[in-house]
């Protein structure tokens, strides 16, 4: 290597050519896509001297990983001695594709340098086979940018369950519905369309049977002029009561999945088991709340429109707080103007403990 060394937390040394890499092999990792069973990876390969010599990132399930990609555009004869620079740690498993770790080893790369350790059960191992291999291998390069960058998938391997976003529309006052029932339209035309990229940005959208009987949604994702979107999320139905034959989500692209009962833990576990990395809970001030009580949610889309309706329809109903010491705290990640109406984009954070100086810590991978 021919430029400086820099230490990484995990122990390491790495030079910043590779730094170089690594923030290259993200931006490469956004290209592919947002949904789906997969994790989005880049990968960039360096000479010995640290000039690059390929990219690659991965494309969507059944397609090559990341490292393969890069390496299928590059003379085999100069992977011999080379580095691979991975922002997830290379996969040891066999599954659509073959493991990672083994082509790595048969190209004759001499080191790969990565970010974030792989959480998952089954495709984990691949630094661990590389150094047996006689491979170098330093993780830990710029490993807070990928744990963001890879958060929804990240928390869903580790947790078996998916990322949740709860979303809801209210008015000023926190109502959403007319105290008749009425609540088509509480915001405008921007944030409705906000809503529905956010569902081409989720698996998976999530409702009560409540709100599939009452309202007939359809919970696809369109455009400004009522097109689908190419991405469509996977529609939930979360209860016992049969959704009609003849209701709009029997008509969705994607199908329709019931989940009976109403045990929110085992649902996500459902969805996750399905392949679902995330989901967008629009389910009504029922489901919404439930799922905010059960400390379940892991971001929050509130969309307010400027209208007062009073009344007794809330847009959230019972979530565990029976005094102001026991209220959910909540950091404010963005507050985005949507035409007339704002969104609000937040996280929960963990209440202070007893002893603390009552600061709250910051959950947030941002």
């Amino acid at each position: 290597m021919t430029d400086a060394a820099v230490p990484t937390p995990a122990g390491g040394t790495v030079t910043d050519a590779e730094v170089r890499a690594m923030r290259r092999a993200l931006e490469l990792a956004e290209r592919g896509p947002v949904v789906g069973d997969h994790a989005r990876v880049g990968a960039v390969l360096l000479a010995p001297d640290g000039t690059v010599l390929g990219e690659g990132w991965h494309r969507g399930a059944g397609t090559p990983h990341a490292e393969v990609d890069a390496m299928s555009r590059v003379d085999p004869a100069l992977l011999r001695g080379a580095t691979a620079v991975v922002t997830l740690e290379p996969c040891d498993h066999t599954g659509r594709t073959g493991p990672c770790s083994v082509a790595l080893i048969g190209a004759g790369v001499a080191r790969v340098v990565y970010a974030v350790d792989d959480p998952g059960a089954v495709a984990s191992g691949g630094a661990e086979r590389l150094r047996g291999a006689g491979v170098e291998v330093v993780s830990g390069v710029l490993a807070a940018e990928a744990e963001a960058f890879l958060e929804r998938w990240l928390l869903s391997v580790r947790l078996g369950r998916p990322w949740v976003t709860v979303k809801w529309a209210a008015s000023l006052d926190g109502r959403a519905a007319a105290a008749d029932g009425t609540s088509k339209w509480i915001t405008g035309a921007a944030a409705r369309q906000h809503v529905h990229e956010q569902r081409a940005a989720h698996d998976a959208v999530l409702v009560g049977t409540g709100t599939a009987l009452a309202d007939d949604p359809g919970l696809t994702a369109r455009g400004d002029a009522g097109e689908l979107l190419a991405d469509q999320p996977l529609p939930v139905v979360l209860g016992d009561r049969a959704v009609p034959a003849d209701a709009a989500l029997r008509r969705h692209p994607r199908g329709l999945l019931t989940i009976p009962g109403h045990d929110l833990h085992q649902a996500l576990r459902t969805l996750r088991e399905q392949g679902v990395h995330s989901v967008l809970v629009e389910g009504g001030p029922t489901v919404a709340s439930a799922v905010i009580a059960a400390g379940l949610a892991d971001e929050l889309l509130v969309y307010l429109a400027p209208v007062l309706l009073g009344g007794p329809r809330v847009a959230l109903g019972d979530i565990g707080v029976g005094s102001i010491r026991a209220a959910r705290p909540l950091r404010v990640l963005s507050t985005t103007s949507l035409g007339p109406d704002l969104l609000v984009r937040a996280r929960p954070t963990p209440p202070a403990t007893a002893g603390d100086d009552g600061a709250r810590p910051d959950r947030s991978r941002t």
